[in-house]
């Protein structure tokens, strides 16, 4: 391997890394730098979360700014806040020793007044959130038109937080004659098909193989029921006492449920999700990273660009519903050269899950039975004993004291003294596992389909929704739609399956009336559309013939025919026809399950 210095790097700046501790480049770096110092060619670059991505494409652009002009030289774009505070932190480190250069960080949340006043009195490097570089752009405030690198950081990520619009309006603002840098940790289609528009020819590098996990991460798996899956938690990081972990929430809610529940049993536990002020994320992540706070509770939204090297475990609470962002979940830990663990709850319906997932990543789910209380009253008894064991003694603080003390504990035998000082501090822990139940399922899964989908769910509801694929609908985005009707705090969603000019989504039974009055109530659009909701009728499977499936609803003499019938409250339905009869299109269906309970779902955050 070579060093920072064969990369052809200048003095500045190897100065500065060595201040800040790096010694040899990380492979992404080692291909990254010289390729972007000696070409102008675009640049495609895969790397796994974690192998110092910030650096590959950071230190080459120091290298070669002009800091002799103020003009904004460099723009690099990143999904969160977060992570841009990360990167642009980064810079400010890796370029300390050269005069001149500045760096401006953009992103919502933030004064949009003091950014301006920062780009005003000039910077040669921006980074900032899609949302708010758009806003500033649009604003004449942040001017593009000397760019000669334009960074797209985390590219996925950025577009499965519906981020595609922003990109585009930027990528658009921008000199044909820039280079253009785009790093991803996984490269779906949509990545790709940014590649190929905006990008010429572009040079591509990888390190590590695409749209796979790390190596040095051991992918596991536990099922349990819907109702354990918070006590599954609780036995995974009583039995690994020493745990530095996160552990990952879908939703807003669900996430602060879990670290309230976490707190309340005595755990060193916090969560971080998008309803926290900056303030309070940067409390958090402070905590987190002193280790004050040993468990990490936070959205995946959140969680991006945390730079924390050391995590033990990553814990999935719920399956995430995109495949690829557990790639970016499990890559958290398993960091710079660590092993770590990541660990998927599910229900026995959920394993078939993990399928897809495996070929995503190219590894195998090893299954783990859910610790018995006495397994971990056993590994937690040993814990105390070697911390006992391991404490220095501070002679001089309780030499006053130690007179008295051996006084009180006169007649004691060494056998009793230790008995009853391990028991002060495990008696309670001994007592809450002495009659703890197996929470393992192992039960056999609910049977499905040939398609894998569930069979029907006598307490969910089935709704039918006007618009689909072609109107740029996602299952996180229709969450989100769901989430603005404000129907209830904690209505369960069930399965979601997305068509091209139309959707249906399933939700508590409960809430069908309260669900109808709110579309009905708020007629909200989506993408200049009007949106329509209707209750269907399922399907049983094997009544009929045919598939046994749901069918696109058709109008066939004035009535609906074999398949989904919408209505309301029992009734025909009278809108207008939405989609000519024909073969049913399976290709590209999206399907997501969760709560009503993020209301950021499907929107742009900053």
């Amino acid at each position: 391997m070579s060093t920072f210095s064969e990369l052809g790097l200048k003095e500045e700046i190897l100065s500065a890394l060595i201040e800040m501790g790096y010694e040899t480049p990380s492979e992404i770096q080692e291909k990254s730098i010289p390729q972007v110092i000696s070409s102008t060619d675009d640049l495609k670059a895969f790397a796994q979360t974690g192998t110092g991505k910030t650096a590959a494409f950071s230190l080459p652009i120091i290298q070669q700014i002009d800091v002799n002009s103020n003009n904004v030289q460099a723009i690099i774009l990143s999904p969160t806040r977060e992570l841009a505070v990360q990167i642009g932190d980064q810079i400010e480190k890796f370029s300390k020793n050269i005069k001149g250069l500045k760096v401006v960080t953009v992103y919502g949340g933030a004064s949009i007044e003091d950014q301006t006043r920062k780009l005003n009195r000039g910077a040669q490097i921006v980074v900032g959130t899609p949302g708010r570089t758009v806003d500033l752009i649009n604003r004449r405030r942040l001017k593009l038109e000397n760019l000669q690198w334009l960074v797209l950081d985390e590219a996925d990520e950025m577009l499965n937080m519906g981020f595609k619009d922003d990109l585009d309006a930027v990528l658009e603002s921008t000199p044909s004659t820039k280079q253009t840098l785009l790093f991803s940790a996984t490269f779906p289609r949509e990545v790709e098909a940014i590649a190929r528009n905006y990008m010429h020819q572009p040079v591509e590098i990888s390190a590590g193989t695409k749209n796979t996990g790390s190596d040095d991460v051991s992918n596991e798996y536990y099922v349990v029921t819907e109702r354990n899956r918070y006590a599954a938690i609780k036995r995974i990081a009583d039995v690994n006492p020493d745990i530095y972990g996160i552990i990952f929430c879908r939703t807003r809610r669900e996430c602060q449920e879990v670290s309230e529940k976490l707190i309340a049993d005595g755990y060193n536990a916090d969560s971080l999700h998008g309803d926290l002020s900056q303030a309070q994320r940067d409390n958090v992540m402070q905590k987190f990273r002193n280790k004050t706070v040993q468990m990490l509770v936070a959205t995946d939204v959140a969680a991006r660009g945390l730079d924390v090297n050391n995590l033990t475990h990553v814990i999935n609470h719920k399956l995430p519903d995109q495949n690829e962002a557990y790639t970016h979940r499990s890559g958290r830990t398993g960091r710079a050269g660590n092993k770590g663990t990541s660990i998927v709850l599910v229900t026995a319906r959920e394993v078939g899950k993990l399928r897809p997932i495996e070929r995503k990543i190219q590894k195998k789910f090893i299954k783990k039975e859910v610790p018995s209380g006495k397994e971990i009253c056993e590994i937690q008894l040993f814990k105390l004993v070697e911390k006992v064991k391991n404490t220095e003694i501070n002679t001089k603080e309780i030499s006053g004291y130690l007179d008295n003390i051996y006084e009180q504990f006169e007649g004691l035998s060494r056998e009793e003294l230790i008995q009853k000082f391990i028991s002060v501090e495990f008696n309670a822990f001994l007592e809450y596992y002495s009659k703890a139940n197996d929470i393992n399922d192992n039960r056999p899964a609910r049977e499905s389909d040939d398609r894998g989908r569930r069979r029907d769910d006598e307490n969910m509801s089935r709704f039918f929704i006007n618009i689909g694929r072609k109107d740029n609908l996602t299952p996180p985005r229709l969450m989100g739609l769901i989430n603005d009707q404000n129907i209830t705090n904690n209505v369960e969603i069930g399965q979601i399956e997305i068509l091209d000019t139309f959707s249906f989504f399933e939700l508590d039974k409960n809430f069908e009336k309260e669900t109808l009055d709110a579309f009905l109530a708020n007629s909200p659009e989506f993408e200049g559309r009007g949106v329509n909701v209707e209750i269907t009728k399922k399907r049983r499977s094997g009544g009929g013939g045919g598939r046994g499936g749901d069918r696109r609803p058709r109008r066939d003499g004035g009535n609906f025919r074999g398949g989904d019938r919408p209505r309301r409250d029992g009734g025909d339905f009278k809108g207008k026809r939405r989609e000519s009869s024909g073969n049913r299109d399976n290709s590209n269906r999206g399907n997501s399950s969760g709560r009503v309970q993020n209301k950021s779902w499907g929107r742009k955050r900053d």
